[in-house]
């Protein structure tokens, strides 16, 4: 009987731990366990709506990925503050992940701002694929913007891998992104040729080309009388695709012109005298 009520009092005092223990965890479960669903929902929510508003300003490429970002950081918050609840410590737990996370921004200083300069760009946009800019030192069309680095396609049809942390912490010039855009030129003339009937013929070839703009009207003037010419300068507003066209044809125009009607252009020249020394 000694045995069976010293087991019976023992088989009491575990059953009375037990319903001790549940009394003070049950809740605190029940209550992690809420907050988890209703975590993992809300965030859901949260990434749907992130990307909703990003939709019409960040380029569809990032969509998944920014997304795949804020769904990770969210979660993992919300299971450090899920095992707080539960009464497991968490301090160690995020001084390692706060130090490990220190080491990777080191090792990985130059790749998180090259990724943090692609964000940029592909948030506020200075540039879209199929523009023609100029960074980093290089002039090229923008053919594919990656996460870490910029791909341009220069004139003669090489590719240059550019950083996208140069790009976005330097000076840019995109070159295309406007409409329109002003064509600027400057010819000489010889100081003996007729500047009434230079400025003509500059305004006929003007006018006699279709891709050149009237509003604003083409600008055409005496600019300098140089050392050796008076230089005409000559500025024309063309649509965008219109530049090098324009550029390389006025340039043609301009001489067959100006040989036609007479007009010379002065070039460098140098007289030399030779003397002989008995």
């Amino acid at each position: 009987m000694d045995d069976l009520f010293g087991s019976s009092e023992q088989a009491n005092e575990i059953i009375q731990t037990l319903w001790t223990l549940c009394l003070t965890y049950a809740p605190k479960l029940l209550l992690a366990l809420l907050t988890l669903v209703i975590g993992l929902w809300l965030i859901n929510k949260v990434v749907k709506l992130t990307l909703g508003k990003m939709e019409s300003s960040v380029d569809p490429t990032l969509h998944k990925f920014i997304g795949s970002l804020v769904s990770v950081g969210l979660k993992g918050l919300l299971l450090i503050s899920v095992a707080s609840m539960v009464g497991i410590a968490t301090t160690s737990f995020i001084a390692v992940l706060g130090a490990a996370g220190l080491a990777i921004g080191l090792a990985l200083q130059g790749s998180l701002s090259n990724f943090a300069g692609g964000v940029l760009i592909l948030i506020f946009k200075p540039f879209k694929v199929g523009d023609l800019i100029q960074g980093g030192g290089h002039l090229g069309v923008v053919k594919e913007i990656q996460i870490f680095n910029t791909i341009l396609t220069t004139a003669d049809n090489r590719r240059i891998i550019i950083p996208n942390g140069v790009l976005s912490n330097d000076s840019l010039i995109n070159v295309n992104v406007e409409p329109t855009r002003r064509v600027d030129f400057v010819f000489g003339i010889g100081y003996d040729d007729d500047i009434k009937k230079t400025k003509e013929i500059l305004q006929r070839i003007a006018d006699n080309d279709s891709r050149v703009l009237k509003d604003p009207a083409p600008t055409i003037v005496l600019s300098e009388l140089a050392d050796s010419s008076v230089n005409f300068t000559v500025r024309l507003w063309v649509n965008t695709a219109d530049y090098w066209g324009v550029y390389f044809d006025t340039h043609e125009a301009v001489k067959v012109a100006f040989d036609a009607e007479g007009i010379s252009i002065p070039f460098p020249q140098q007289d030399v005298h030779m003397h002989q020394v008995a």
